[in-house]
């Protein structure tokens, strides 16, 4: 299968469970979706920095990450708490298991219980705060427009490399096609909202929203391709079949999101 058919093919099943889960599901089921999401994520990144799936850390790592999100659900004020114990029972780990485990992979594991899970449930915090729920969808408007403006600009007009040690494949051309796709869609989605919705933000901030998320999508997509070269892998993982794994679509979602979130609760 060929990477444009699986684009094709994951998009077809994905976007309607997507819009479903964030439109119209109750709450509880979009929660148990961010704490999969987390978890996988989670596992992905332990595996790529060579620990083994049978590893206490790894199964710690992967409970931490999905009670992380869990967490920011029904106790807020309490997850941080929940991030030491973590921290402390993985160094006692370390410390029995003493030198089997790469400090690389602690470190990895505090990235996958804080960072992670906090991109992620900021669809909660955002949804508590108010917010209507169609603007959970532009966290993934505005990292997947990008994406694939990008790509298929690259492929049309790409000539100059954008970050050639990083990800040899992109350019500066589709770079400017991400930026120029995101900026459509999200007046797109600013029309859509003002004029059925009673939408909060107007045309003139939404362009700005869109060709800054579209900065911040494209660093978190180099910024994971960073991390798979330094570890000579080429996917985190094949739940979207040759399209990779949680970390590898949802790398650009786990940098807007937050930026959405700060943004969205300034203008409400």
């Amino acid at each position: 299968m060929s990477s444009l058919q699986s684009r094709v093919l994951v998009a077809v099943i994905g976007v309607p469970v997507l819009v479903w889960a964030v439109l119209w599901a109750p709450s509880i089921v979009m929660l148990i979706a961010l704490c999969l999401l987390a978890g996988i994520g989670a596992g992905e990144l332990m595996k790529c920095v060579g620990l083994d799936r049978k590893s206490a850390l790894m199964s710690w790592t992967v409970i931490a990450a999905v009670f992380s999100v869990e967490w920011y659900y029904d106790r807020p004020d309490y997850v941080a708490i929940w991030w030491i114990i973590y921290v402390v029972v993985a160094f006692i780990h370390a410390i029995v298991k003493a030198g089997e485990l790469k400090f690389v992979q602690i470190t990895a594991g505090i990235f996958a219980v804080v960072v992670i899970p906090f991109s992620f449930s900021a669809f909660l915090r955002m949804e508590a705060s108010g917010i209507h729920r169609a603007y959970l969808l532009l966290p993934f408007i505005l990292s997947f427009a990008c994406d694939t403006f990008a790509y298929f600009a690259g492929r049309a007009f790409g000539k100059h490399k954008l970050a050639p040690k990083v990800s040899p494949k992109k350019t500066i051309e589709g770079s400017i096609g991400g930026m120029a796709g995101n900026v459509v869609c999200g007046l797109i989605f600013a029309f859509v909202m003002d004029r059925w919705f009673g939408g909060s933000i107007g045309y003139g901030a939404m362009a700005i929203l869109a060709l800054l998320c579209s900065i911040v999508a494209q660093v978190g997509d180099l910024s994971f391709s960073l991390i798979k070269r330094e570890f000579g892998i080429k996917d985190y993982g094949h739940l979207f079949l040759e399209h990779g794994g949680v970390l590898d679509r949802f790398d650009s979602v786990l940098f807007v999101t937050p930026v959405i979130e700060i943004i969205l609760n300034l203008v409400k």
